[in-house]
């Protein structure tokens, strides 16, 4: 054989192996490719990075109404006052015969702070509800102070309602039993009394809570005014979960307010208990606010122009309490 034949016979078997090589691993799916070589797995696609584990959003309840955290609604749709009766703030905060306002305290907003503006109740209540006492310095009925100042239920037309325990009618412009009008603002403003007639009612259960503000006034025994700390406690204790389990409240768009017209001691400290599922949980806030702060508070939550009186000048509390 040639040198020539030699090299090109090599040649051929040469090729013949790697031909036979290629054929071995082969197999019915056809012939591995580079880019899938038989000693390696294919790579999994990548994951999505996990997204940040939310926990669950908690609903206001009447064990749990405040500190669900986050900023307040966009909205309030609805705001709440109570007005209790003739109790110092260090008579009612940390007293063993309010168990359940020291609860609501515990678990909601207090101001610590807060101030009534006047001596008897009369004055108070109008200050609440109109920015100023009206020169009104007594108890007397609406037929002595009929007003015809600007008042909130003015400004909000048919949208309030009063809710007054033991009331006898609609709008009653005189006192009796345990019903005391002088703790009835809305009797006492001539412009609306046309609405008062059908907004101005005894409270019943459940509350009704569909208007933008709603005034509530217990009887004389259940505000403390003729009754023991505890009796208002009480009150308070079966009436506050009732407005805690309405759907104004369950929708997170309500305020509750309880505050005390006057203090029984040299200063006019009084407690106010704020209640909103927004307000953190035990809040305590120590600046000067007073009746007229809560006026403004209230008129700035449901956006009502102008703030009347010395509610335009009172500070607002609604940073301070997350509402």
């Amino acid at each position: 054989m040639t040198r020539r034949r030699a090299v090109l016979w090599n040649s051929v078997r040469a090729a013949a192996a790697a031909l036979a090589v290629l054929a071995s691993g082969c197999g019915a799916a056809g012939p591995r490719t580079a880019s899938s070589p038989s000693s390696l797995a294919a790579s999994p696609s990548p994951s999505p990075p996990a997204s940040p584990k939310q926990s669950p959003r908690i609903s206001p309840t009447a064990a749990q109404p405040c500190g669900l955290g986050g900023p307040g609604p966009a909205t309030i749709q609805h705001v709440v006052l109570i007005v209790m009766e003739n109790r110092a703030y260090s008579e009612v905060i940390g007293s063993p015969d309010a168990p359940y306002i020291n609860h609501l305290a515990s678990v909601c907003g207090l101001a610590t702070g807060y101030q009534a503006v006047a001596h008897p109740s009369l004055p108070n209540y109008l200050a609440l509800t109109s920015g100023s006492t009206q020169g009104v310095t007594d108890d007397g009925g609406p037929d002595q102070h009929p007003l015809s100042a600007p008042s909130i239920f003015g400004l909000l037309g048919s949208n309030w309602r009063s809710l007054e325990e033991s009331m006898p009618a609609n709008c009653d412009l005189q006192s009796g039993g345990d019903y005391a009008v002088k703790h009835n603002p809305a009797a006492y403003f001539t412009s609306i009394r046309q609405a008062c007639q059908g907004q101005d009612v005894s409270l019943t259960t459940p509350p009704d809570l569909s208007a933008a503000f709603t005034f509530i006034t217990p009887n004389l025994c259940d505000d403390m005014h003729d009754c023991a700390t505890s009796a208002g406690d009480s009150w308070l204790a079966r009436e506050v979960p009732l407005l805690l389990d309405t759907p104004q409240y369950l929708s997170e768009q309500t305020v509750i307010f309880i505050t005390w017209d006057e203090s029984t001691g040299s200063t006019q400290q009084v407690p106010l208990l704020v209640i909103a599922p927004s307000v953190p949980r035990g809040a305590r806030v120590a600046g000067f606010f007073n009746h007229y702060s809560l006026l403004h508070t209230t008129e700035q939550l449901l956006g009502l122009t102008p703030l009347l009186g010395a509610a335009a000048s009172a500070p607002s509390m609604v940073s301070a309490f997350n509402l």
